[in-house]
């Protein structure tokens, strides 16, 4: 800006330029305003972002509402510059799916341009960056370390952070020092976690901790494996040293163990069991000197063969003094770990400290009054001391808190939360006793008497050693020989801690976690699971225990379930104390080992990033030859790949080699659910196909389509924008439709044009073309007028017509009138059943044509030579009844004159319309006099058919009786539902025509109802419903399936999977569902060979399951294609009738219910008629000759025995009877004596505590539900006196089993109430189960081998009954490492 002088010599603006910057500040403004305004029009993209690099953040969401035009470089700053983090040290991936593909943060791509969706969540997730975590932004006055860190970047921060919301005092902002607060990343740290595989965070922390331990890392890399001699997968040392190289060498954040764990011969479940991490720690440390001692290198470090002895085992005498004349018997234990009590046994004070509890360790307890000891010198009973004495501490010694103890009050194990302080550095030589190691009184004993033994912890020590050892004092430090050993004195003895080992819970589960020092720094760390971070003295003093002093980061429920477990101390000798090799001091076996594990991470990261980078969709092809369905496969492939490289990768996914040439395949955009082709690629075979697909993305909205032509043909351009449409063309000469053509149109075009377009596809006529759209289910739409668009007309992406051109008069009527509407109403509705026919069936025999045929007229004249009698006579039937319906046909109206010999295949109902009124005379077509029909059946049968009335001879169980098991339901309504048919009506002997586009299959066409059916409710015969099933005939006597005409077309069908050889054999069905069950069994008897009262229906599921059909008034509406039909001989069910599954009830069996039979009970029946008529059933099929006065029915809830049917009750009056009824049979042993229904029959078993045993069930009959009658009653068959009889309700279901170990105690006795009709006893009913005893009986004394011997016999009674055992507690599975490899599973075992 020019300046001049002003009056006062002052420089000021030269005139004018204030205006011009003024102006020039507005014009910006204008520009920003614009700017803003556009912004606002444009779309926005919402984008969620998950931060997955850090424990506390993966449950917080990111949000980002950005316009459509950001590109992805910018997306990356606006989440860096949100998150806190450097940009370009981490990834974005598309979230929501385990298929991640990571965005490219150096593209200029839009957001719409690489994937994102305006107006909807576009969900990513923010990952580590090449296994590292992203790095904290730094602001002014520092890095993240720093006092200037902010509380957005602290809230980054992984681990155990402050529960109560805050991060930390205001000293850790403003000091260096660090605290649970300020945890660091991995980078930072230079640690590397380990991930949890399910439960094992008591695995992870001692890994660590050992991993931390110098002397132990360094002798595992000394040790060298040999491949030669063991497999590496089984050898635990091996891959404890890979995983050690891994914790020391790896780049990432977190590694597995599951090949450490693989090595102890544990499967996935060992994952997912919790473990005590010392058990843990003695059981590996065994397996491992196992495995050295297998080995012959000692060579390579003498610690190695013995190491973990060297390091963590120590020497204490367990010893017992006479206080008479000083004589002491003592013996030499060895150890690997020290366990402290924490509260002594019946004290309420624990101790206060680890020094105390040692203390008491070794203060030794007198031995006096019914305690005394036996002196050996003295030879008598003497007052002595017994007690501990430590003899030498090993190198690293480790203290073993006891917080886990067992409640005698409650009898369930409980943690000891109580505050127990630990020393940085802990002095042991107090605890060193010489005062009398060579006293002359102290003579050498291996055994200090059974009796005294247990307070040495003998669980954890050996005493394998002699005598000689036991002169030794203070610590052994190198690995001579015992005589060799260099003794230190009291002052050196001083451990330094540097591992404690924290358990955060309660005794029936929790979680591990270590804090462990490192030896190269001093900084203290804390290893949880894959989360490493720096922690403070101030933390390991939090995990004291108790409740006192803050809680720092412990949240106050936790407080005082969070306190260390296991202490581990190194001694401190500079002599002796290790460094952690560096990897440039590695052996050499290491070194080529590091290197190995540095190329597999390599190639792991290498195909971590090739997986980001590839695109994976569904690919779909018609494939010519295999099969004429669509084959579904997945393409991955590469974003940079091209589309021609693509193609070919299809082509070899496909298998289409050999079978169509590469340049007759393209890759096309489709939409499978629509089967709508969207767009091809023209011209783009070289673009890549990230490209081409919208970028790397986790699913897409779209799939791929690998399209295939003949050489002579052209590839079909299809453009954004374009319809597809399936035509099928129908002749109405024939009565067929045939297979699709698809065409492709634009919304925009008219009908006309349309019209035009088909003609061209299909060589029709379009001045005479009709044109039916199927829109939805149950709409057909005749589209006529020319100048209308597609749209208006309802179409869509992928649609259905139907088109017809003739110059047929049906041109002239009403199209709900024509025969082409008939024609497509009958094809929508039409489904195709296999229906397998009985053996005995007559109709089965004759030749089964080998394919499906058009016309089951040109199926039977090939075979008329082979059929028996009964098979000729079942054909003139049928001829007999065609030739009626023609006849009675040609009185009908014009356009049905017009109709094909088809219509022979059609059955007559009742017609809905007065239109359709000259149909209602036509008889059935399969309406045939069923007298006249089994009198010639029964003529060329030789008299085999039977009375209608009567059982048929051989009638077939019932699903429930072949499978002894009972039925959920036997109607189909209750369980079934629609789906789509298939086409079924086209010419069977015409195939498919193949299109270039691969997608010529037969159609899929949704079913409808007839429109015939319009107006008129779908009835439910009340009064047949509630008898269980319906009648075939109506009051008159006229049958309901005489009216109108229903498609109903049978062949025989051979089974492709062989299943029908053996005598059974097959009918294909083409039926209108609309049929009733009661016309489609009359269709069917021809094919059985009985009329439709002596079959019965099976609808078979697709786990073979079976269940009748028996509503009759119902149709085949809930019935779809290919399902499967069973026939079976026998009476079908009449007006109110119901088929009943009888089950015989055995009180005191171990199996109290078993099947007997299948019965029928009518309506209107007494139970005395239905006794009658069940008797030479049982007789017949069960071989039971009961008596009709011994025996009872009663009915059954489940396996519960209910109320007691007297033989004068009427079914459906007294008893509510409904289909698929169960009863009990029960045989009784004397005359009935229930003769009202005002009594009570109730179920009593005798419970006998003085013999741990049940016995049999009684049976006592009540006149009223008086708890008085019931004692007495009880009193009188068991001769217990009434004032020491108790009695308790059984639970459960019937037969109420319960252990004899627990009635005495579990059940509810005596309970106060008057009458049985009331809480908590509610027995109301016949059958209730009472339990009595005699209240001063005592229970058996059993010795604890008897008691264990009992429950192993009452597990076993209740298992086989199906009853849970309570009592048996949950058994935690052993921890255990398997040497060879794995477990041996028990061939016996369950």
């Amino acid at each position: 800006m020019e300046m001049v002088p002003s009056e006062e010599n002052q420089l000021v603006p030269k005139e004018g330029m204030f205006w011009s910057c003024r102006q020039s500040i507005f014009d910006e403004m204008k520009k920003r305003f614009s700017q803003i305004e556009n912004a606002a029009e444009e779309p926005r993209v919402l984008c969620i972002v998950q931060d997955t690099t850090n424990a506390k953040t993966v449950n917080e969401r990111l949000t980002l509402n950005l316009p459509a035009s950001t590109t992805l470089s910018k997306l990356f700053e606006d989440v860096a510059h949100k998150a806190s983090y450097v940009n370009g040290t981490f990834d974005l991936a598309w979230g929501k799916t385990g298929d991640m593909g990571s965005l490219d943060p150096s593209s200029e791509m839009s957001l719409t341009e690489s994937g994102f969706e305006p107006g909807k969540r576009n969900f990513l997730q923010l990952t580590d960056k090449d296994g590292e975590q992203p790095q904290i932004a730094s602001d002014e006055s520092g890095t993240a370390g720093s006092s200037g860190l902010d509380d957005s970047s602290q809230e980054r921060f992984i681990g155990p952070l402050p529960r109560d919301g805050t991060v930390g005092c205001s000293s850790d902002c403003s000091s260096p020092s660090y605290s649970y607060s300020s945890i660091l990343n991995k980078s930072d740290t230079g640690y590397v976690g380990l991930v949890n595989q399910a439960m094992t965070c008591y695995l992870n922390s001692l890994l660590q901790t050992l991993f931390m331990t110098p002397e132990f890392r360094n002798a595992l890399y000394n040790w060298e494996f040999e491949e030669s001699e063991e497999d590496p997968v089984t050898s635990i040392p091996y891959q404890l040293q890979r995983l050690f190289l891994l914790l020391q060498t790896s780049k990432k954040r977190a590694i597995e163990t599951t090949d450490v764990t693989r090595s102890f011969g544990w499967d996935s479940s060992e994952a997912w069991q919790q473990h005590d991490v010392q058990e843990l720690c003695r059981v590996m440390f065994d397996a491992l000197e196992q495995k050295w001692k297998q080995t012959e290198q000692q060579q390579f470090s003498p610690l190695t063969a013995d190491l973990i002895n060297q390091l963590y085992q120590g020497k204490l005498k367990d010893y017992v003094r006479c206080l008479e004349c000083g004589y002491e018997s003592w013996r030499i234990d060895t150890y690997l770990d020290i366990p402290l009590v924490i509260r002594p046994f019946g004290a309420s004070q624990a101790y206060s400290s680890v020094e105390e509890a040692l203390q008491a360790f070794v203060q030794p307890e007198t031995l006096d009054g019914v305690n005394q000891y036996f002196c050996e010198r003295c030879k008598k009973k003497c007052d002595a001391r017994k007690g501990l004495r430590f003899l030498h501490f090993p190198y690293l010694l480790t203290l073993q808190l006891k917080r886990f103890d067992f409640d005698y009050t409650t009898m369930h194990r409980i943690k000891l939360n109580d505050r127990m302080s630990f020393p940085e550095e802990l002095d042991m030589g107090p605890f060193i006793d010489v005062e009398d190691e060579k006293s002359p009184q102290t003579e050498s004993c291996t055994d200090s008497g059974a009796e005294n033994e247990g307070s040495c912890h003998s669980d954890q020590m050996s005493n394998d050693f002699s005598a000689d050892d036991g002169v030794d004092e203070g610590i052994c430090l190198d690995s001579a020989s015992s005589t060799e050993r260099v003794l230190k004195p009291k002052s050196s003895l001083t451990f330094e801690l540097f591992s404690v080992m924290v358990h955060s819970g309660s005794a029936a589960g929790g979680h591990y976690y270590a804090c462990i020092k490192s030896f190269s720094d001093g900084q203290w760390y804390s290893f949880n699971d894959q989360h490493v971070s720096k922690i403070t003295q101030e933390d390991i003093r939090k995990t004291y225990g108790g409740s006192s002093g803050s809680r720092g980061y412990y949240s106050s429920a936790f407080a005082s379930s969070t306190n260390a477990y296991m202490l581990i101390y190194r001694l401190k000798d500079p002599s002796r104390n290790a460094k952690y090799l560096d990897c440039d001091d590695f052996p050499e076996h290491i070194k080529h080992l590091v290197q190995r594990e540095k190329e597999s991470e390599e190639q792991e990261k290498r195909q971590r990033e090739i997986e980001r980078n590839t695109c994976k969709i569904k690919l779909f092809c018609m494939h010519p030859v295999k099969t004429m369905a669509l084959m579904e496969n997945k393409l991955e492939v590469h974003k940079d790949k091209t589309l021609r490289e693509a193609t070919e990768m299809a082509y070899k996914l496909m298998e289409l080699d050999g079978v169509v040439p590469l340049d007759c395949c393209r890759l096309v955009k489709y939409d499978e659910f629509h089967e709508y082709l969207e767009r091809s690629y023209e011209g783009e075979d070289d673009t890549p196909m990230g490209l081409l697909l919208g970028g790397v993305k986790s699913s897409y909205m779209f799939d791929l389509l690998l399209e295939t032509r003949r050489p002579e043909q052209v590839f079909q351009p299809y453009k954004p924008g374009e319809v597809m449409v399936k035509v099928h063309v129908v002749d109405l000469k024939t009565d067929t439709i045939a297979p699709p053509v698809s065409i492709r149109a634009y919304l925009n075009q008219s009908i006309t044009e349309f019209k035009q377009l088909i003609a061209q596809a299909t060589e029709l006529s379009a001045e005479t073309m009709r044109v039916v759209l199927e829109r939805c289910y149950n709409d057909l739409r005749l589209v006529y007028v020319p100048n209308k668009t597609l749209k208006a007309e309802g179409f869509f992406r992928s649609n259905k017509v139907f088109v017809e051109s003739s110059e047929s008069p049906d041109h002239q009527v009403t199209f709900t009138d024509s025969l082409l509407w008939k024609l497509l109403d009958r094809h929508g509705n039409t489904i195709r059943l296999f229906v397998s026919l009985p053996v005995q069936s007559p109709g089965t025999n004759r030749t089964i044509c080998p394919k499906v045929c058009g016309d089951t007229e040109e199926c039977s004249e090939g075979s008329k030579g082979n059929r028996n009698s009964v098979e000729a006579i079942l054909e003139e039937s049928t001829e007999k009844l065609k030739n009626l319906s023609l006849q009675q046909q040609q009185g009908s109206s014009t356009s049905d004159s017009q109709k094909s010999s088809d219509t022979s295949d059609f059955e007559h109902i009742e017609s809905p319309s007065p239109s359709q009124e000259p149909d209602s005379s036509v008889s059935a077509a399969v309406a045939v006099d069923n007298r006249e029909l089994e009198n010639r059946i029964r003529a060329a049968g030789g008299g085999t058919y039977s009375d209608p009335e009567t059982q048929f001879p051989g009638e077939e169980r019932s699903d429930s009786e072949v499978n002894n098991d009972r039925s959920t339901s036997s109607v189909d309504s209750d369980i079934l539902s629609s789906s789509h048919s298939s086409d079924t009506l086209c010419n069977a002997d015409s195939g498919p025509i193949q299109l270039a586009n691969g997608l010529d299959s037969h159609s899929i066409t949704s079913s409808r109802r007839s429109k015939a059916n319009e107006g008129k409710k779908e009835t439910w015969d009340t009064a047949e419903e509630d008898s269980g099933t319906d009648s075939e005939y109506d009051e008159n006597g006229k049958s309901k399936a005489e009216s109108y005409y229903l498609y109903f077309r049978a062949e025989p069908y051979a089974q492709e999977d062989g299943s029908g050889e053996g005598g059974q054999k097959c009918v294909l069905v083409h039926v209108d569902k609309r049929i009733t069950l009661s016309a489609f069994k009359q269709n069917l008897e021809p094919f059985v060979g009985v009329t439709s009262t002596q079959f019965k229906v099976f609808r078979v599921y697709a786990n073979n399951q079976e269940f009748e059909s028996v509503r009759l008034n119902e149709t085949l509406s809930s019935f779809s294609d290919d399902n499967k039909i069973t026939i079976r001989l026998g009476r079908a069910l009449k007006k109110g009738e119901y088929r009943v599954k009888v089950y015989q009830l055995l009180v005191n069996d171990a199996e109290p219910c078993k099947f007997l039979v299948d019965t029928v009970f009518a309506k209107g029946m007494t139970v005395k008629q239905s006794k009658e008529e069940l008797m030479p059933q049982l007789k017949d099929q069960c071989k039971l000759d009961l008596n009709i006065d011994k025996f009872r029915l009663r009915k059954k809830t489940w396996k519960n025995p209910g109320t007691v049917f007297l033989d004068y009750h009427v079914y459906e009056e007294d008893i509510n009877i409904s289909s698929n009824w169960e009863v009990f049979l029960e045989v009784l042993d004397g005359p009935e004596k229930m003769k009202s229904m005002s009594q009570l029959a109730v179920l009593t078993r005798r419970w006998t505590p003085a013999q741990m045993k049940l016995e049999p069930f009684q049976e006592v009959v009540l006149e009223s539900s008086s708890v008085e009658e019931l004692k007495e009653k009880l009193s009188e068959i068991s001769g217990i006196p009434l004032e020491n009889l108790d009695f308790a309700k059984g639970r459960g279901t019937f037969p109420c089993d319960i252990s004899v170990l627990e009635i005495h105690q579990d059940l509810d006795w005596n309970p106060k109430v008057s009458t049985l009709n009331v809480w908590p006893l509610y027995i109301c009913d016949d059958g209730a189960v009472v339990f009595y005893r005699d209240s001063t009986e005592e229970p058996m004394e059993q010795s604890e081998d008897e008691r264990n011997e009992l429950m192993k016999k009452e597990s076993s009674r209740l298992l086989k009954t199906g009853h849970r055992v309570s009592y048996s507690p949950r058994k935690e599975k052993a921890l255990k490492i398997y040497l060879d490899g794995g477990p041996v599973k028990d061939p016996g075992q369950d």
